[in-house]
């Protein structure tokens, strides 16, 4: 498996190189904006200019990737859940507990535009889309279907907590996570922080989506080495709807996407079902 990935990044299509100059209106011209058309195509435009590729030293998964990854294995992380989180949480299970559907966790769902899409592709199950920030959050995607929630959260706590609880997600995303993609930066990545364990436990069908090969490469990695689960790593083009803005603007810049997608069902104890 390893022997292939190698060569993933070099597959890798560069964002096309757009100018900010080349937009620049003279005074006279800002009515321009006043009409949707010519707004939305300098808004799309712009969009695409400041989507560049990741830069990082990196040339492959980080060297000390097992050492974290086993440390987070070995060890148990002994901070208490924040009290604001605890509470998030409370009312999140008794929602899902009315619902008496399997559950779709939407994990660091930024503006909440997956949480709705994967409520409208999946009627028969609850979604619950978790994120820190309340500003994202509140952003207008649209009303949510009845199926789905979202939760302003510490993800960190939220895992740790879902996992004290037994839940078992039949589907959990992982949808363009923040890369930190300097190599200082590894402890930040989900797969060398802490929680990993506790992330994995909660089994169910995993995906990953990034425009950073090696982040996904990594994950992978942190997955075999845990569990000893081998996932598929592929690169996608997204269809006519997209996921996230960050899909959206990253495809229409010409990046190339990433998907790993890794069934953790075999790791639960005694088969449980997903709930």
């Amino acid at each position: 498996m390893w022997a292939g990935m190698i060569h993933l990044r070099a597959r890798a299509v560069m964002p096309r190189q757009v100018s900010y100059r080349a937009f620049r209106m003279p005074r006279s011209g800002g009515r321009l904006l006043e009409y949707p058309a010519c707004r939305s195509f300098i808004i799309g435009v712009l969009m695409q200019a400041s989507s560049r590729a990741i830069v990082s030293s990196q040339q492959g998964p980080h060297q000390d990737l097992m050492r974290r990854v086993q440390r987070a294995r070995d060890s148990e992380w002994q901070r208490p859940p924040a009290e604001h989180t605890r509470l998030a949480f409370a009312e999140a299970a008794r929602w899902l507990e009315a619902q008496c559907r399997p559950l779709i966790l939407d994990a660091g769902c930024g503006v909440g535009l997956s949480t709705r899409r994967l409520a409208e592709r999946h009627p028969d199950h609850a979604v619950i889309g978790v994120d820190r920030s309340e500003l994202r959050l509140s952003r207008d995607h649209g009303p949510l279907p009845d199926n789905a929630r979202l939760v302003r959260a510490d993800l960190v706590d939220f895992w740790r907590l879902a996992r004290a609880a037994g839940w078992r997600p039949a589907r959990h995303y992982l949808l363009y996570p923040n890369p930190y993609p300097k190599s200082t930066q590894l402890k930040k990545r989900w797969h060398g922080h802490p929680v990993f364990p506790s992330l994995l436990a909660l089994g169910g069908v995993l995906e990953l989506r990034s425009n950073w090969a090696i982040y996904v490469e990594e994950f992978a990695f942190g997955v075999e080495v845990l569990l000893g689960i081998e996932g598929e790593i592929a690169s996608f083009t997204p269809g006519v709807t997209f996921m996230t803005p960050f899909e959206r603007k990253y495809g229409e810049s010409g990046q190339t996407l990433w998907r790993y997608r890794v069934d953790l069902a075999p790791s639960l104890p005694n088969g449980e079902p997903a709930r």
